[in-house]
């Protein structure tokens, strides 16, 4: 039975969760209809993105859980898009946060989806910016982003949420390393979590070091220390957070870095669209079997076609 893709997004306005699984499912299995849904969606501003990156065991999704516990006594409503690794057989996510989050299943404030990478470098799905995009049709005050936590490669979380929280611990190896690292440069909050372990003060201190050479005469990066597990410094965290949003100066330059490689790539594939790569396959056979191949002029041989 078609689906009324019309109906589909007023019900997703409207906050009804089944309608934004099923808009999501379309949007990132490419289905019947998910370019004209694509096509409908608002610039809605109303939602903020915060990203929550850092390494492998940084207690990412134990940090989400005191966040979503805090903002609920709020009563804000949250939607919560967790990238999980993809399976390297069949690219299913291998859906971690379904266990991790479970407190959360039933309470009508919160929403929680996973995605799988499905092979996509930089911690994130190849559609999150599509299912985002989805999600903020939504009636939601925030929508909390929780990478893969594939290290450096991260930084692509940075062109999507308004706030990039990276969170680390103090067993997160060698320190110095892990200051040079790129994703460092992403970080509008360093979070030291775990921090009733041992080193956590050292890995304070080389962090708020760090953020005090990057500081601007406006602005200086907090630096702040948890024990997500027993709620502590969240407060203080998410006061951090509403800062930084509430804050935000114009439309932030490593976004648009991210929407103009996203338009890059929907207009490639727009234009890749009627290539037959089976008859490409066949013509190349062909040509290379002639004596005087050459891949380029096959190339735009192929393409004047």
């Amino acid at each position: 039975m078609p689906v009324d893709l019309k109906q589909l997004l007023d019900e997703i306005r409207r906050g009804n969760f089944r309608s934004l699984a099923r808009g999501i499912t379309i949007v990132e299995n490419e289905l019947n209809g998910y370019e004209s849904l694509l096509l409908d969606l608002k610039e809605n501003h109303q939602a903020k993105v915060i990203g929550i990156t850092g390494p492998p065991g940084a207690g990412k999704s134990t940090l989400v859980n005191a966040l979503l516990r805090h903002w609920l006594r709020q009563n804000k409503k949250i939607a919560v898009i967790a990238v999980d690794p993809s399976s390297p057989f069949n690219y299913g996510a291998l859906l971690g946060d379904r266990i991790r989050m479970s407190e959360f299943y039933t309470n009508p404030g919160i929403f929680i989806r996973s995605l799988a990478t499905r092979g996509a470098l930089g911690g994130l799905s190849a559609k999150i910016i599509e299912v985002t995009d989805i999600v903020k049709e939504g009636p939601f005050d925030l929508i909390l982003v929780e990478t893969v936590g594939v290290g450096q490669s991260e930084v692509e979380i940075a062109g999507l949420a308004d706030c990039t929280i990276v969170t680390l611990v103090p067993e997160a190896g060698d320190e110095v390393q892990t200051l040079k690292a790129g994703i460092m440069e992403i970080a509008d909050i360093f979070v030291v979590n775990k921090a009733d372990h041992e080193e956590a003060d050292g890995l304070f201190h080389n962090l708020r070091i760090l953020a005090h050479n990057k500081a601007t005469p406006d602005s200086e990066i907090p630096v702040i220390k948890t024990v997500a597990s027993e709620d502590k410094g969240i407060d203080e965290l998410a006061a951090a957070v509403t800062n930084i949003l509430d804050n935000q100066k114009n439309f932030p330059e490593k976004r648009l870095h991210l929407l103009s490689e996203k338009c890059w790539q929907l207009i490639q594939a727009t234009r890749m669209k009627n290539i037959n790569r089976d008859r490409m396959r066949d013509e190349l056979k062909q040509a290379m079997n002639s004596g005087s191949f050459n891949l380029y002029a096959f190339s735009k041989q192929f393409l004047n076609s």
